[in-house]
């Protein structure tokens, strides 16, 4: 079985971070972490050079703000990554302890599944990614190669909707600009399966351990010694406690990422959707920005179905104390019980600003993108 949380740990490493905590704690940033940063937002200027230069012609200018408000959102992934590098890397070791305890007891199967899951969504969601990128950078070779097949002239064009303050059609400067794409390209996915990928294993894993905690109530045996009860009921609150303070951890390092996510996300999905509408006639277009639509919206599914799960199964605790043999237990047990089923009463929400992450919101966006399809289709 693949290490938990490798394929995040691998983008990472690529580009110039550390998984040694202690490392990570006293050195502070140096250039090869923030050049990532900087590169990033080096790509902003051709963005938006750009769309100044076509303001007259609205189809290029929506057709290069999808591509800038993505830019933007993986200035903030980076930036939060940035600013909690150590909380991140101190997250994936004690949820890899808590996996390895979890497998040396055998005590469920929850665990283990997770990390599957947790394993197969994050590759997925890379590959994904990865494929987005990959249609950008091949859309011009593709045509420039059936133009020479056909015989015909094509005007070159870059992968990305870019304006440089040089000829950037002309050679080198095309070969060089194309190149600046790619490696912009390679760094927003990396970033974005790791950051991303992270959230939705944390996720996973929390709801994993919550039902692991479940069954452990559900199934305590109440009619042991005091002695033996309390000890035994007293690992069941830390280990409560314990997945409380991971999942409020979780919600503080990623407040800026979800709440960036919403924003962006629905401006993108106005922006797509009038690109979507307005290329039907054309295939490569079509595929192009369906491509896209559907890849920002599954980085929104990641954040939604995250919080929603693990604000599900937060508050099932009280669900599996009831199920349980509460009747056998002391008086004195019974009351920690109780205190258990207060703590379990308000939900752990994944949420920034008014946003909350939760498939409810998901799905009204989605209505949005139909109803503004509807709006534009009436329009034209």
């Amino acid at each position: 079985m693949a290490r938990l949380f490798q394929l995040q740990e691998n983008c990472l490493r690529a580009m110039g971070h550390s998984d040694d905590v202690d490392i990570t704690e006293h050195r502070a940033l140096g250039l090869k972490h923030i050049s990532s940063l900087l590169f990033v937002i080096s790509a902003q200027y051709p963005l938006i050079s750009y769309v100044v230069y076509n303001r007259n012609d609205m189809e290029k200018v929506t057709a290069c703000l999808s591509v800038v408000l993505t830019n933007m959102l993986t200035v903030i992934k980076i930036t939060t990554f940035l600013a909690n590098r150590r909380i991140f890397w101190e997250m994936i070791c004690l949820f890899r302890n808590m996996d390895e305890q979890s497998s040396q007891r055998e005590e469920t199967h929850y665990v283990a599944e997770a990390n599957k899951l947790a394993s197969f969504l994050g590759k997925a969601y890379c590959l994904s990614c990865g494929l987005t990128g990959i249609y950008f950078m091949l859309g011009p070779i593709v045509k420039i190669v059936g133009s020479s097949w056909q015989g015909t002239t094509y005007d070159r064009e870059l992968p990305m909707p870019m304006k440089f303050p040089f000829n950037d059609l002309g050679s080198p400067g095309y070969e060089i600009c194309f190149l600046y794409t790619i490696l912009v390209t390679v760094v927003v996915v990396a970033y974005a399966s790791a950051v991303d990928g992270l959230f939705i294993s944390f996720a996973i894993n929390l709801r994993a351990h919550f039902q692991t905690l479940h069954w452990k109530i559900a199934n305590e045996e109440f009619a042991l010694s005091e002695k033996q009860s309390q000890a035994r009921l007293k690992r069941i609150v830390d280990y409560h406690v314990l997945l409380i303070f991971l999942s409020r951890k979780l919600r503080a390092i990623y407040t800026p990422t979800v709440f960036g996510q919403f924003v962006i996300t629905s401006l993108q999905v106005g922006v797509i959707i009038y690109q979507l509408v307005t290329n039907m006639d054309s295939v490569m277009d079509l595929l192009l920005y369906a491509s896209f639509f559907g890849s920002i919206m599954l980085q929104l599914f990641i954040y939604c179905y995250g919080g929603e799960i693990i604000k599900a199964e937060s508050l099932q605790i009280d669900i599996a104390v009831q199920l349980s043999n509460w009747y056998l237990a002391s008086p004195n047990l019974r009351r920690s019980l109780s205190i258990i089923i207060l703590q379990s009463q308000k939900e752990v929400l994944i949420r920034a600003g008014f946003f909350v992450a939760s498939l409810a919101n998901f799905v009204g966006i989605c209505r949005t993108a139909l109803s503004l399809i509807t709006l534009i289709k009436s329009i034209e």
